[in-house]
């Protein structure tokens, strides 16, 4: 397993990127976003089949749409657990470090998630 360690002034600790843990997850949210996940992976199966046998091009493009959009919502719900445990907790934490920490975090995930 290979470690890689965060550069300090990025994220305003010595933590291991490997080693962090969600502050917590809602187990009905983590199940929820599993089965997506198994979902998705099952519609990225399909279009491998639909390219191996040719079919049509915008049928393709759609079912690629539609894969979009099923990662773009489990994106939403982690933002959505990050923001009200990890981000929080950070945030009133009281260490002016670690919040300006996670100011930085949240605006790198936001621009990241929103392209």
């Amino acid at each position: 397993m290979k470690i890689v360690k965060m550069d300090a002034a990025a994220c305003g600790c010595e933590a291991r990127r490997d080693e962090r843990k969600a502050a917590a997850v809602d187990p009905e949210i983590r199940s929820s976003n599993l089965k997506r996940l198994r979902r998705i992976e099952g519609q990225v199966r399909g279009l491998q089949k639909m390219v191996e046998e040719d079919r049509y091009c915008a049928d393709i493009l759609v079912q690629i749409s539609s894969v979009h959009e099923a990662l773009r919502a489990v994106g939403r719900a982690l933002m959505r657990n990050h923001l009200r445990h990890c981000a929080a907790k950070a945030i009133s934490s009281g260490s002016p470090g670690e919040a300006d920490s996670m100011y930085s975090e949240l605006l790198d995930l936001i621009y990241r998630h929103s392209r």
